[in-house]
């Protein structure tokens, strides 16, 4: 049985060849021209010793040089290894090295590092854009004389089409493989029965294209259903803001963080666009933050729940249910999302409906396991569900509240305190802009809470904390807050805690 990633592109290409596929400032690209392109790479690629099963790092910002290395790479049967864009040398080099990368494409802004961190793992470098190493050879540039290759090598739906590395919340980043049947399964159910996408719909392209949200929610379910996706290389809110009406964008997807810079730049412009829907992941998207959007854009924000290791999408507000604040919707057709016993490691107890547990999962869209790490895999699927390390609940109707990651959950004084609780509490407090809810090492309690604040107006710290007082139990508000210019992000948009820890613990 032969199953590739690549008949999407393919497809498209002949259904709805005249479409705009992509589409970055001036620059439109047909679903016929993208096609043509990527195999023109694929050609490239293959001259240079890429064949069936090689792994081949893509360093690349959202511009289309992405999906043409990225199509013409799996067009090969080759494996896409998307590097996250903002790592250094040593990072990059773990990267290629742990998956074993036959080559690099890297555009040229990256290259600074890129070539550094190729250079210490042995790894030959193709560049793309202009502006670069004079000395390093550019696959845009001989992809132009290329002749395409014919169309895709024929893979297994068990097969590895990309391998998308973790964070890495403790230790090195592990590399997730996700394969063709995985990715093909997410992206019909996405558009076939979760998201309300189709032909006619242009889609803001500002997730970037190296995350699971961006790649596979955004550029492959669009490329699916034939949809044209408006590249914006790197998010700032009045730019998104000014795409979505300049391009009459029609689909907004995009992280809790993004919806925020949204308001903050609806502030100051009068720019509205006419969006049929706002699709948010990443993260846990505060009730507060919902319910002003819809104010001020007049459209609901469906909120949905995945990882990378799930393909990524498990649960959804979808097209099937009536929507439901505050919840990440309702399991995806043809996969199961149950809530079990969390202090249990080695085994799966389920637990009863309305009981708080960890959020498990089981279903085509659960990766084959971590590369090269037999023990990380045996410890994430047990039972043949994958543990997220996410905790939350599932109602009587099946829908999905999300509490907190396991790891994030504060013990104070035997109490514990799950710091989205407090974040929601804070965000409705008008100086608030954006919060973040940690625990610190303190000697009475075990841990104290605080809250990370960056402002949105004026506003002192025992404001703060008698605001959260008068809102929230005796054991939970937080006794320290302190604000900040910003918070550090992760490449998904979620807010990276454990930096927040090491900063401020004494």
């Amino acid at each position: 049985m032969s199953l590739t990633i690549a008949s999407m592109l393919a497809e498209s290409a002949i259904r709805y060849a005249d479409n705009t596929a992509v589409v970055l400032g001036d620059l439109k690209l047909t679903y016929a021209q993208l096609w043509t392109h990527a195999k023109q790479y694929a050609a490239v690629l293959r001259e240079k010793g890429v064949g069936p099963g090689d792994r081949v790092a893509l360093l690349l910002p959202n511009t289309p040089h992405f999906p043409l290395a990225y199509f013409g790479t799996i067009a090969l049967g080759a494996v896409a290894v998307p590097v996250h864009a903002l790592l250094k040398a040593e990072e990059i080099e773990y990267v290629l090295s742990d998956s074993g990368a036959k080559l690099l494409v890297c555009a040229a802004p990256l290259l600074g590092e890129g070539a550094k961190g190729a250079e210490l793992a042995g790894v030959p470098v193709l560049a793309v854009m202009d502006g670069g190493d004079a000395t390093i050879e550019r696959i845009d540039t001989l992809a132009l004389s290329a002749t395409p290759v014919d169309g895709f090598e024929p893979r297994e739906p068990s097969d590895t089409a990309v391998i998308l590395y973790t964070s890495g919340t403790t230790g090195k980043p592990k590399g997730a493989e996700i394969t063709h049947l995985n990715i093909t399964m997410n992206v019909v159910v996405s558009a076939q029965h979760s998201f309300d996408i189709d032909e006619h719909d242009i889609v803001l392209g500002c997730l970037p294209l190296f995350h699971t949200f961006g790649q596979t929610c955004c550029m492959n379910t669009a490329f699916y259903v034939g949809a044209t996706v408006v590249l914006l290389p790197r998010f700032d809110g009045a730019a998104a803001l000014d795409l979505l009406v300049a391009q009459k964008c029609t689909i907004f997807m995009g992280v809790p963080t993004m919806y925020v810079g949204l308001l903050e730049a609806a502030k100051s412009s009068d720019a509205r666009p006419n969006l049929r829907s706002a699709l948010s992941g990443g993260a846990a998207l505060p009730l507060a933050v919902l319910e002003k959007f819809t104010e001020v854009f007049g459209t609901q924000i469906l909120e949905g729940y995945g990882l990378t290791e799930t393909s990524p999408v498990a649960t959804f507000n979808q097209k099937s249910f009536e929507p439901v604040a505050g919840t990440v919707g309702k399991t995806i057709w043809g996969v199961e999302v149950e809530i079990a016993r969390a202090e249990l490691d080695e085994r799966i107890e389920l637990l009863a409906t309305g009981e708080l547990g960890e959020i498990v999962v089981r279903g085509h869209n659960v990766f084959k396991g971590y590369l090269n790490n037999p023990e990380a895999t045996a410890a994430a699927i047990v039972d043949g569900w994958f543990r997220t390390g996410d905790l939350g609940t599932k109602d009587a109707e099946g829908y999905i509240r999300i509490l907190d990651r396991k790891k994030d959950m504060v013990i104070r004084g035997g109490y514990n305190v799950y710091p989205r609780d407090v974040e929601e509490v804070l965000l409705r407090h008008p100086g608030v802009g954006q919060v973040a809810v940690i625990g610190l090492p303190d000697a009475q309690y075990g841990e104290e809470i605080c809250a990370v604040v960056v402002k949105d107006g004026e506003v002192a710290e025992d404001e703060l904390i008698a605001w959260s007082k008068g809102h929230l139990a005796a054991y939970k508000y937080p006794r320290r807050v302190i604000f900040a210019d910003a918070l550090p992000l992760g490449p998904s948009g979620k807010v990276l805690k454990r930096e927040l820890v090491t900063q401020y613990k004494v």
